[in-house]
């Protein structure tokens, strides 16, 4: 089983990051020109939240709101729930399920070293079950 700190190494340790006054457009743009959809939000470059595509739909779009004229701590994600990198896919899995959250900050040393997604970790458990099916198919048809 894979851990977050094995998953950046292949993704990235890359963390984009918006300022909480700053507009949701300038969020969404920042996004799209790193093709992510999620950021860090920071207030004095400390983490207090994440912002993502969802919450714009959710809470921009579908109540009639101006992205220009939204600051992104209206629209926000301001319960930061983190991981760490020597936890596994499995627990960090669990934790999004149960949080029902879609991004988790990566913190070591009491720094954001990076940013996993859902995706992340589909991917992750994908590539173990493919391993582990190639290695079951080697025993059993006698070539381990």
């Amino acid at each position: 089983m894979k851990t977050v700190k094995q998953i950046l190494d292949t993704k990235g340790y890359a963390v984009r990051s918006v300022d909480a006054d700053a507009s949701v457009y300038d969020a969404i743009q920042l996004m799209a020109e790193h093709d992510i959809g999620a950021l860090l939000v920071t207030e004095s470059e400390r983490p207090v939240g994440v912002v993502s595509e969802r919450d714009y739909a959710r809470k921009v779009i579908l109540r009639g709101q101006a992205s220009r004229d939204t600051p992104v701590r209206e629209v926000m994600a301001d319960h930061l729930i983190v991981t760490h990198p020597d936890q596994d896919t499995e627990e960090c899995m669990a934790i999004m399920t149960e949080r029902r959250v879609r991004h988790l900050p990566v913190v070591s040393g009491g720094e954001v070293v990076g940013i996993i997604s859902i995706g992340d970790l589909v991917k992750a458990i994908i590539e173990d079950q493919r391993f582990t099916i190639e290695q079951l198919g080697r025993y059993i048809s006698g070539e381990a």
